[in-house]
């Protein structure tokens, strides 16, 4: 049953992951996700410091405006300072993480909120952290119904706004012309983003948050030219990772974590080398048959 819940909550963490990095990826703003996994430090230890709880509603509203803040920052540097998006990525992100260590020592030194805590979940622990009410109730595992919500919020996310999102990711100017506002669903996505990276902190951590919202979209965006084919084999490809990613982990054992990105940049590599369109030995077969078939034709 633990397999299960581990397995479970992986896939509905990956797949929720997934579908934001679908639009990241397109946006050519991948790593925006890692940057706002630690750019939200210091919203974390905000939501701490005013509400003196570490309860996930306020540690998730507090990730949320900083995500926000941090997007704004990252375009307000590339426009106004003319930076680079990468350097203003760069700046941004590694300037408010210091802030929230800074915050975190100075204010919260004696609570058990700290940078470890804070990034670097882990996963193998979801069977034993459950959700028990005051009754004596048992729910099952806490991460597996926060991964469950935040899925929940991110399909109707994207199904409410599919049409916005769509345009300003492909067609930003066009979608300005129609009156859609590209600033306006740009912070609502970084916010998802945000969200869903704090969200799933206790339970995989940071670091495995990033790898998913980047690696699954990556190699589906190799294996089809279609959007909405792109989301559908990500989510297929969440659970392949989740699933793979467990055992190989138990064969080994080794990290879950670990196991799970590893699986997901063996994938990858499959997709890079042998996907039908973009495929690199794919690619040389087709230009070795077109230029056989060249010269029988001459």
């Amino acid at each position: 049953m633990d397999a299960i819940y581990i397995i479970m909550t992986s896939t509905l963490i990956a797949i929720s992951c997934g579908i934001l990095g679908c639009f990241l990826i397109l946006r050519k703003m991948a790593m925006v996700g890692d940057a706002i996994s630690h750019a939200v430090l210091p919203g974390i230890v905000l939501a701490f410091l005013i509400s003196g709880s570490r309860d996930s509603v306020w540690m998730i509203l507090g990730a949320g405006l900083l995500g926000i803040f941090t997007t704004f920052l990252i375009e307000f540097f590339h426009k106004k300072a003319r930076l680079q998006t990468d350097a203003a990525i760069g700046v941004t992100f590694t300037w408010l993480f210091a802030l929230g260590i800074i915050l975190i020592s100075v204010f919260a030194g004696q609570v058990d909120l700290d940078q470890d805590c804070v990034l670097y979940g882990e996963i193998a622990y979801v069977p034993i952290d459950l959700w028990i009410t005051e009754g004596g109730q048992n729910f099952g595992p806490r991460a597996l119904w926060i991964a469950s919500l935040i899925l929940i919020m991110n399909v109707l996310f994207v199904r409410a706004g599919f049409k916005q999102l769509y345009l300003t990711t492909f067609d930003p100017a066009f979608a300005a012309t129609v009156g859609i506002s590209v600033s306006l669903w740009n912070y609502l996505l970084m916010g998802a983003v945000s969200m869903t990276t704090v969200a799933s902190f206790d339970s995989v951590g940071a670091i495995l948050v990033v790898a998913l919202m980047v690696a699954p979209p990556a190699t589906a965006y190799l294996l089809t030219d279609k959007f909405k084919q792109m989301i559908w084999i990500t989510i297929v490809i969440a659970f392949i990772i989740s699933v793979f990613g467990y055992y190989l982990a138990v064969a080994l054992d080794g990290s879950i974590a670990g196991a799970i990105v590893t699986v997901s940049g063996i994938l990858f590599a499959i997709a890079f080398l042998f996907s039908p369109s973009q495929g690199l030995i794919t690619k040389k077969f087709r230009n070795k048959k077109q230029l056989t078939e060249a010269s029988v034709i001459s």
